[in-house]
């Protein structure tokens, strides 16, 4: 049975904590109901992106968008802290403006600056502009500046972290707190275990069996079912499939097979036929 939206939004299980919750759209009142329900709801952070650069997004005035009005961002910012009422930290997802313009880097530190007055708990950095969207490397430059102007306060990195190498060498570059890991764990869900070892001097774990890979895609494919429902699942799974695929042994055949599959029970035989369960 597909779970209605407010049942997934709001319900937040036993053992999926620590969780935080991503908020973006133009009211700041708005934000702050929002937020104070979440944290009611037990989520343990709120996290507010101003950094999405996806025209659907920006054209109405959400997520990127938002770092060209600096006044209006901050008092989302101010509104949401207020609306949380200290039930759980606020931290905010930036880009390093909307353009390269100067104008649009004077808004990014201007907004930089009231975060950090407002006292938000954390800061994520894309090192990409808003119209960049992800062409070009991330301006990682940008990176270790914020972090230099925050201090004590935890600043995360982001951008061009594809591999674990990549993201040990963020930290030793830029000397931010953490990273922040996104397209990168698109169908590698093992780049966070890789990290904890090479972080920690032992060497780089070899690649997942194709048993293993299979293991976690059935899990993934599972948990879309309980939230999307059966029909849209394997439709949903599509394309993120088409990422795990890059680490089997035959990844050209079975990112093929997961392409042609057009319906839930197509995704499932790709799945079947490519990564068999452990023998018994």
């Amino acid at each position: 049975m597909r779970v209605p939206w407010q049942k997934k939004v709001l319900e937040v299980a036993d053992d999926d904590h620590p969780v935080g919750a991503q908020l973006m759209g133009t009211e700041p009142g708005e934000f702050a109901h929002v937020a104070g329900m979440l944290a009611d709801a037990g989520y343990d952070a709120i996290d507010l992106n101003f950094a999405c650069p996806v025209d659907k997004v920006t054209k109405k005035k959400r997520g990127g968008y938002l770092l060209d009005t600096p006044e209006q961002t901050l008092q989302i910012i101010r509104e949401t802290i207020d609306g949380v009422g200290g039930k759980a930290p606020v931290t905010v997802k930036l880009r390093m403006g909307l353009d390269d313009s100067e104008e649009s880097r004077r808004k990014f530190f201007k907004i930089v600056d009231g975060v950090l007055e407002h006292g938000v708990s954390a800061i994520t950095i894309h090192g990409r502009t808003v119209q960049q969207k992800y062409r070009g490397a991330s301006n990682w430059d940008i990176v270790k500046t914020v972090k230099k102007i925050a201090g004590a306060v935890s600043v995360f990195g982001s951008g061009d972290l594809f591999t674990a190498a990549d993201c040990l060498k963020m930290l030793e570059i830029t000397g931010v707190d953490g990273v922040s890991i996104a397209r990168g764990a698109i169908g590698n869900p093992w780049i966070f275990k890789t990290c904890i070892a090479l972080s920690g001097g032992e060497i780089e774990p070899e690649l997942p069996s194709v048993i293993e890979q299979g293991n976690v895609l059935r899990a993934h494919f599972h948990e879309t079912v309980r939230y999307y429902g059966y029909e849209k699942a394997g439709m949903i799974m599509k394309k993120t499939a088409i990422m795990y695929s890059r680490y089997h042994p035959d990844r050209k055949e079975v990112r093929n097979a997961f392409n042609y599959a057009n319906t839930t029970e197509a995704f499932l035989d790709a799945v079947n036929r490519w990564y068999p369960l452990e023998p018994a």
